[in-house]
């Protein structure tokens, strides 16, 4: 019996109108584009307008690779959505992006694991294909952060945009698909990236919107040491189980959260920048979106083609990270 692989056969990207730049964020909140730009190498973000929703953005991006993959949403077995902004915490998301979408019974389910999450749902759909039940899986990642974020707050306000993007993953015979992978969390780290009222521990009142609990916080220092040591260290992991040397990956696309903490991996793992595809300049941190988002410009660019290794890694809330490594 013939081994099935994921082809990634197509994708597509919805971002918000509004682009938010880091010049009309100094007249609002004590900063400069310079101070943004040099910690984070972000110039601007999209955000969402009224009328744009997590689940509009999701099936729109969704629509757009299944017309890249030339199939229609009859050919769709599966859909797993990764967000930490959908439109409610119930119903799922993902059975809201199903129905917009026209698919008809099928399965679908939401990742929550913050920036991880893309990668994550990628590896899981990976498995789903390699049973032999599906042909084409739709993996998304989208969020709404702008709504969750305070916009007097400097240190998470700089950072987060919004924005959806779509893969569909095709069974194929071909030598393609996931490589190697790994996933992990670290829960002891959990309150460094933490939306502390909405869940049914805190749940919303008067009380916890007076104190700002709705709004997300985060612990830079502490997620910038993690993700630097963590981010290098699953590259080449990913590398070694694929029995592979960083210098045969033909691109690497990390989490899009901070231009620093990406150089710093490339250079500890000898990898030069040439083969880091980098946006966090155009979208800022747009967690579950950001390595979608990034794969579907490096196709547009012609930075990713049919048969080249690419290597993704993700890392967010919990604290958590997954990496995998893919021939496309």
């Amino acid at each position: 019996m013939r081994k099935i692989n994921s082809k990634l056969k197509g994708y597509g990207k919805s971002l918000p109108d509004r682009i938010l730049t880091n010049e009309e964020l100094s007249k609002t909140v004590d900063t400069t584009d310079e101070w943004i730009n040099e910690r984070t190498g972000i110039r601007q973000r999209h955000v969402v307008s009224d009328h744009e929703q997590c689940s509009t953005m999701a099936t729109d991006a969704a629509r757009k690779a299944l017309q890249t993959a030339d199939i229609t949403a009859d050919d769709v077995d599966l859909i797993i959505v990764a967000s930490s902004s959908p439109d409610y915490l119930t119903p799922p998301v993902s059975s809201m992006v199903q129905h917009q979408l026209g698919c008809r019974n099928i399965g679908a389910f939401t990742m929550v694991v913050g920036c991880t999450g893309f990668v994550s749902a990628l590896i899981t759909a990976d498995q789903y294909m390699q049973s032999g039940k599906y042909r084409n899986i739709v993996v998304i990642g989208v969020e709404v952060i702008s709504r969750m974020i305070d916009w007097t707050d400097r240190n998470t306000c700089v950072l987060f945009g919004d924005g959806a993007a779509a893969v569909v993953l095709q069974a194929s015979e071909e030598p393609v698909g996931i490589k190697s992978f790994l996933m992990g969390s670290d829960g002891s780290g959990y309150e460094h990236i933490i939306l502390p009222s909405g869940g049914s521990k805190v749940p919303p009142s008067e009380e916890t919107l007076r104190n700002g609990l709705n709004y997300l916080k985060m612990n830079g220092r502490e997620v910038f040491k993690f993700a630097t040591g963590m981010m290098g260290n699953a590259l080449q992991q990913i590398a070694s189980e694929s029995g592979i040397s960083i210098d045969d990956i033909d691109l690497f696309i990390p989490h899009q959260a901070n231009a620093r903490i990406i150089e710093y991996a490339a250079k500890s793992t000898g990898l030069p920048m040439e083969k880091v595809f980098l946006n966090v300049n155009k979208y800022g941190n747009t967690s579950s979106a950001s390595v979608p988002l990034a794969i579907v410009e490096a196709f547009e660019e012609n930075r990713l083609k049919d048969g080249d290794t690419l290597a993704l890694v993700g890392f967010g809330s919990g604290l958590t990270w997954a990496a995998a490594l893919m021939v496309v």
